[in-house]
């Protein structure tokens, strides 16, 4: 039995195939553009406004309605939750308009809705996609610990061994002092004695009150000043940072981290591993995997959505994996032409 299709098994409720997969063979993230691009805009017109769910909710609209344009026959299997929960981009609905290639699918129409809603840098709206069955499913795991770098400090870090230990391989492996690394965190009490160590290392902490995805990817992107990301975060954003990486040609690892007891209990009853350590390879198991990040409001390496009387502007980050490109788009959009192929309101 292949690993793609153990986690096929393991992971996935998908109906029967009547056609074998279909290897993505152009550069989907390119056409994905115009799905964070749409959400991007539609999240921007509240931001600032203190309401967190609507931003989202109107994100989550125009995400799934430029998607089902897409050329492609995917899955969710990252979204707003469970089918009963989310009336659109739950996990395993069905997306795009049901042609090859046959793609997983995870979405996060705002990363960073709290960032949004209080008009704070850092937002996006990001998608990942990889070939079937090659997408690690979170299922009833909200947490994982992470650790993450970018491609000069691949190989470098352990997620097993300390904050400080890693802190010191790190600072040799980039040649850089301890004192000048800049360390990502998240800002919440679980994290305080991190924080501390950290410190007490001589590094810089980084602290960030939400936004788990551009966290991860600051740390390969040059001169956003994150060297490493560690900490608990969300499992999903971690799948989605690891298609980033991969792309990027850096590095995430990630233990299972359970909320309590009982949803360990529950989640190793379903074959998840709490012990186990997760890599990049692990949460995106495909080599051709594609990623996609649109701002919302500005950050450390996008400039968020700017508003203007011809319609909008925005900036996006488009990675793929298997050629290792990189690009950032920036796109003027017309209010005219935007109400042409949506129907949010823009």
């Amino acid at each position: 039995m292949t690993r793609t299709t153990k986690v096929f098994r393991d992971f996935h409720e998908y109906a029967v195939r009547v056609q074998p997969p279909s290897r993505p063979d152009r550069n989907i993230a390119l056409e994905m553009i115009r799905v964070t691009e749409a959400a991007a805009i539609a999240a921007a017109r509240w931001a600032g406004r203190g309401d967190k769910n609507a931003a989202d909710g109107a994100a989550v609209d125009a995400m799934r309605f430029v998607l089902g344009a897409i050329a492609m026959d995917g899955i969710v299997v990252i979204g707003e939750g469970e089918k009963d929960e989310a009336p659109m981009l739950y996990n395993g609905e069905r997306i795009g308009d049901g042609r090859p290639p046959l793609v997983d699918v995870a979405v996060d129409p705002v990363d960073g809705t709290t960032l949004t809603a209080a008009g704070r840098n850092g937002a996006l709206s990001v998608i990942a996609l990889s070939e079937r069955g090659s997408m690690f499913n979170p299922g009833p795991c909200v947490y994982m610990k992470k650790v993450a770098v970018g491609p000069r400090g691949r190989g470098s870090v352990d997620i097993n061994a300390s904050a400080t230990d890693n802190l010191r391989e790190l600072s040799a492996r980039l040649k850089k002092p301890v004192q000048e690394l800049g360390v990502v965190i998240l800002d919440r009490p679980r994290h305080d004695s991190l924080v501390e160590e950290v410190r007490e290392a001589g590094a810089r902490v980084l602290s960030i009150s939400d936004g788990d995805v551009a966290g991860a990817i600051a740390t390969g992107w040059p001169n956003s000043g994150a060297d490493v990301l560690f900490g608990i975060g969300g499992t999903p954003e971690g799948v989605i940072a690891a298609a980033a990486l991969k792309g990027l040609g850096g590095e995430i690892q990630g233990i299972l981290h359970p909320r309590d007891a009982e949803e360990q209990r529950y989640a190793e009853s379903l074959g998840y591993d709490f012990s186990r350590v997760l890599t990049t390879d692990d949460l995106v198991a495909s080599d051709n995997c594609f990623f996609s990040a649109t701002a919302i409001t500005d950050g450390d390496f996008l400039r968020g959505v700017r508003f203007y009387d011809f319609g909008a502007t925005t900036q996006s980050l488009v990675v793929r994996s298997r050629s290792g490109t990189v690009r950032t788009i920036e796109t003027f959009h017309r209010h005219d032409k935007l109400q042409e192929f949506t129907t949010t309101g823009f």
